[in-house]
């Protein structure tokens, strides 16, 4: 039987606030255990949790830039449960008045057209805390221990709605991730650094006869952050729950762990609803009221979007799509060519020296664009010799490598170590000479008409002079040594 996937995710996403949510605690991921802590972020008896401004913005900032409405009121809830790692055996989180509702994020689907993902709300709630067990220690005792540093760091939940075009496909799944925490990131609100799970997911997923309106029974898959893991155990569940229908069984509803390891998926517990968890409104936080002014205010903060500024790249500098996609994937690689632009007179050879030579020089140091002793500055300048032919290309890589070990400008470079090209008569002269004599049979076919192996005569000159001759220079030589016109 052919079956329909429906894929929702839940996307837990911690802000880059300097402080909690309802505390004047630091926000520190590196700190030692337990040292950002107080007597509101672990749930001591008396203490009152006042609300962080800064956390609000940015969940409004989400709203816009999914396309949600926002709401003008809005109110905290008390999500009743009990885990070691939750100090107060709640978490304050939102239930009937979320901060933003009825967005979507646009994704290319699998037909290549252009999807409107639906999402169904979005809502600020507090971290928990973090449990390392003794397996994660050199005792072998078998013992966990409890972390609050991260208890009450405000975490926004973006939860995709089922009924307005949901995901069908893994391709689908993994380009929506991808999607949301490029957008996120844009807007400056998280990190999203998958190894500190700044952006972690709750993978929901159920199969259905094609053509059924009704839902199947979901499985819901805990707490992951690797894409890849995302992809494994989507095909995993996909596959298993298409076997058990396939069988004439039926599908629990549950919640799911994946084991990295062998790659599949298994149960955790009966997956919990609404009610299991006694919502209730948080008697000691007011309601929030959201006015027009306040929301006008953080969409003039809200920077260019991704799609946005991909449209803008390919139409002001004339970049071809592909690369034009590549250089936005990620806003630092954005902002580095967007200061660029405005100092280089070629667009897409800045774009090309990006793509290929900084990148090759990123990835072989295992380094990020913003860590790049390379400045903009430096590296326009370095685009502009090039495309005025002060330097050939081979002569501008080893200054760009230089320039990435050093951080000093291309100028200081070249002269230091003798690289200006030759390209005069006296220096070029000689070593055309030699070159020819070695290869009378090639000088022989250009003289005939064949104009081919001049790239060839062109190539063993560059070779002898080391990579400093000027390509251009040679080939008026040749064509001035052989009286020929190409």
């Amino acid at each position: 039987m052919i079956y329909d996937v429906i894929i929702c995710f839940e996307t837990h996403v911690e802000l880059k606030t300097q402080t909690k949510l309802f505390c004047d605690c630091k926000v520190a991921y590196d700190a030692p255990a337990n040292s950002r802590i107080c007597p509101v972020c672990t749930g001591q008896p008396g203490a009152l949790p006042v609300l962080n401004k800064k956390a609000v913005e940015f969940a409004i900032r989400a709203g816009l830039a999914l396309n949600c409405t926002i709401n003008h009121k809005s109110r905290f809830a008390r999500k009743n449960y009990f885990y070691p790692d939750l100090p107060k055996g709640y978490q304050i989180s939102q239930y009937e008045l979320p901060f933003c509702e009825n967005g979507f994020l646009e994704i290319t689907s699998d037909d290549g057209n252009s999807k409107k993902v639906g999402i169904k709300r979005i809502h600020l709630e507090e971290d928990a805390g973090k449990l390392v067990h003794s397996s994660e220690s050199l005792d072998e005792s078998d013992y966990s221990l409890v972390d609050y540093n991260r208890s009450s760091v405000p975490l926004l939940e973006i939860v995709c709605d089922h009924d307005q075009n949901p995901l069908r496909s893994v391709r689908e799944a993994r380009a929506y991730l991808e999607k949301m925490r490029q957008t996120l990131r844009y807007i400056g609100i998280s990190d999203c650094m998958l190894e500190k799970g700044q952006f972690r997911n709750d993978v929901n997923v159920s199969i259905r006869p094609k053509g059924e309106k009704t839902f199947g029974n979901r499985a819901e898959i805990k707490n992951m952050s690797s894409f890849r893991f995302i992809t494994e155990a989507l095909e995993y569940e996909i596959k298993r729950q298409t076997e058990i229908l396939d069988a004439g069984g039926c599908i629990d509803q549950e919640t799911r762990l994946f084991d990295e390891s062998v790659k599949t998926t298994f149960p955790m517990r009966s997956k919990e609803n609404a009610p299991d968890y006694r919502y209730f409104p948080d008697p000691d936080l007011v309601e929030v009221e959201i006015d027009r002014e306040f929301i006008s205010l953080v969409e003039k903060e809200i920077p260019e979007l991704p799609e946005q500024k991909l449209k803008r790249i390919m139409e002001q500098f004339n970049i071809p799509k592909g690369d034009a996609i590549i250089l936005t994937k990620d806003k630092a690689v954005s902002d580095f060519f967007g200061a660029c632009a405005p100092l280089c007179d070629d667009k897409r050879r800045l774009s090309n020296w990006i793509i290929k030579e900084l990148f090759r020089l990123l990835n072989n140091s295992s380094a990020k664009i913003e860590d790049c002793t390379v400045s903009p500055e430096n590296f326009s300048h370095l685009i502009n010799l090039i495309a005025r032919g002060e330097i050939t290309e081979g002569i501008a890589r080893a200054v760009l490598e230089e320039m990435f070990q050093t951080g000093k400008k291309p100028e200081s470079i070249i002269d230091g170590k003798g690289l200006r090209p030759l390209s005069d008569i006296r220096s070029l002269g000689p070593i055309l000479d030699e070159v020819m004599a070695e290869n009378q049979k090639v000088v022989e076919k250009i003289s005939a008409g064949d104009t081919k192996p001049m790239d060839f005569l062109i190539g063993q000159v560059m070779r002898k002079s080391k990579g400093k001759a000027d390509a251009r220079k040679v080939k008026e030589l040749v064509q001035q040594r052989l009286e020929i016109s190409l």
